[in-house]
């Protein structure tokens, strides 16, 4: 009843006002459709190319930034600590964190001081440089080397783990606890296809392997904008 009175009201000031013009209509927002896919198809969506890190810097990639909240005084590294704590730190002036406990996945290790965890790159820096990130603009760059937008982008894990992998990809590196290869898989495509990256061959057959072996492995990924 109200829908029809509201309706009825609509189609009277149009007829009173049989000359007014329509008003433009705004354009509608671009919103990233979601994808979830089992692992091997997830795998089969990566393009495969040649990589190239050719006038590579880790200085092309800002980091640490403000963070999602310019206003908590945490940066982007420890706006990840405290999200992924299993027991949350105290959190004094200038963002200093205490206290708090934290299971590096890459090797099931629990950490109680925040200063032994490396915020690892799901993707290396250099990684995503040799597979498209060269030819992003500054602004971009600096969006994926703080992505907090996607779980899987960011990780906190022991010190040792994180500079054992470098800048491997699964070809030549996994987390040394077997537990965790299909998640550390699963992560990996994800954050490549929501930020549009290339794998090569190498690396495109060793998903492949390890996809088969991770059946139950389903992936979450939204586009970045």
């Amino acid at each position: 009843m109200i829908i029809n009175l509201l309706r009825g009201a609509a189609a009277f000031c149009l007829a009173l006002t049989p000359l007014a013009l329509p008003a433009p209509v705004a354009a509608a927002a671009v919103v990233p459709v979601p994808e979830v896919l089992p692992l091997e198809d997830a795998v089969g969506k990566l393009l495969v190319a040649e990589e190239d890190r050719t006038g590579y810097t880790r200085d092309s990639f800002r980091h640490w930034n403000t963070g999602l909240d310019p206003a908590d005084g945490c940066n982007t590294r420890n706006e990840v600590l405290l999200a992924e704590a299993v027991q949350e730190p105290a959190v004094a002036a200038g963002c200093k964190l205490s206290g708090g406990k934290w299971v590096s996945f890459y090797d099931g290790v629990e950490v109680v001081e925040a200063g032994k965890l490396d915020i690892d790159h799901m993707v290396p820096l250099a990684e995503a440089w040799d597979s498209g990130a060269s030819a992003w603009d500054a602004k971009r760059r600096e969006a994926y080397a703080n992505d907090q937008g996607a779980a899987a982008s960011l990780v906190a894990v022991t010190a040792r783990t994180n500079r054992s992998k470098a800048d491997q990809d699964p070809a030549t590196w996994m987390p040394p606890l077997p537990e965790a290869h299909c998640r550390y898989i699963g992560e990996w495509t994800a954050t490549k296809l929501r930020w549009g990256l290339t794998v090569d061959q190498t690396e495109a057959e060793a998903l492949k392997v390890y996809a088969e072996a991770c059946e139950t492995t389903v992936v979450h990924y939204n586009p970045a904008l």
